[in-house]
């Protein structure tokens, strides 16, 4: 007689645990990067672990510039702005602005897999001067990566070039810009935390704000005029919409000047020397009539 067969299912394997995820792991020998516990497991927003996984996952030199993030994920700029600053506010991310030989200034992204590393981020190495003439020591391109002035957002894009042998002089930069120009435009983000501007947009519309300012406006009113009824979404960068608006708003008109005196400007009363009457002017003498009078006798 055969042996008897039963339906039920075999006993479950007793470490297997009877509710929550059951991990089903495979050993990966490519293509894989380590991330802590505390990253993957960090409390808040699920946008900044996904942004922070994003970016241990990239090579080294991959853009991580707000728009880059924002071709890669659904989020817009602000979710991706405010993760940036959350990293960075952890210690996971760092920003270092170092000056170039050619004069311009650049800003390195870091990013740690622990808070602060273990010994902090790494020297830069520094590019070996050329030797030469001024030309050969401009025909060498510096490739940078540069951020906006405030800390509201971490990007990493590219540097100018460096000028033509032709033209000698150097790219500007926020050191050559006016300071009270420089101010308003970083004031913007506190008014709209959309108006993130790196440091080339700022290098580019710091001279209209200095004209403005130059030409009577207070600070007050020039970010008022930069950030009234802006649109929901933005189709291009914010810095594009501002420097439409400084270069195509006319100027506010200029405050009237203040009352002035004219008692203070009348000549004081003289009495005249023929007749005695009172007249106006700066020395004693004869009055108007008598000073014609005594032609007409002559």
């Amino acid at each position: 007689m055969a042996d008897p067969q039963s339906n039920a299912h075999a006993r479950a394997d007793a470490a297997t645990p009877t509710s929550g995820v059951i991990h089903l792991r495979t050993r990966l020998t490519a293509d894989f990067t380590v991330i802590s516990n505390a990253l993957a497991q960090r409390r808040g927003s699920a946008v900044t672990v996904g942004v922070a996984v994003y970016i241990l996952s990239l090579p080294t030199g991959s853009p991580v510039t707000i728009a880059a993030l924002c071709e890669h994920f659904t989020e817009g700029e602000i979710l991706i702005s405010r993760a940036l600053r959350e990293l960075e506010a952890a210690g996971y991310l760092e920003r270092r602005r170092e000056r170039l030989p050619s004069g311009q200034i650049r800003t390195r992204t870091y990013f740690y897999d622990v808070p602060g590393g273990p010994d902090g981020p790494p020297e830069p190495p520094k590019p070996p001067r050329p030797r030469g003439s001024y030309a050969a020591e401009q025909s060498a391109p510096a490739s940078a990566t540069t951020t906006d002035a405030a800390p509201a957002s971490a990007t990493n894009a590219e540097a100018t070039p460096a000028p033509a042998p032709d033209q000698p002089e150097q790219q500007s930069s926020l050191s050559d810009m006016a300071p009270e120009a420089v101010a308003v435009l970083a004031s913007l983000r506190r008014v709209d935390p959309r108006l993130v501007l790196s440091e080339r947009e700022a290098v580019r519309l710091a001279p209209a704000v200095a004209g403005w300012l130059a030409a009577g406006v207070p600070p007050r009113q020039i970010t008022e005029l930069l950030t009234l009824r802006l649109p929901d979404h933005f189709l291009t960068r914010p810095a594009g919409i501002l420097a439409f608006r400084l270069r195509e708003t006319p100027l506010p008109a200029p405050p009237p000047p203040p009352p002035t005196d004219h008692h203070a400007a009348l000549l004081p009363f003289q009495n005249c020397e023929e007749c005695e009457r009172a007249f106006r002017a700066l020395e004693p003498g004869r009055c108007r009539d008598c000073r014609t009078h005594l032609r007409a006798t002559a």
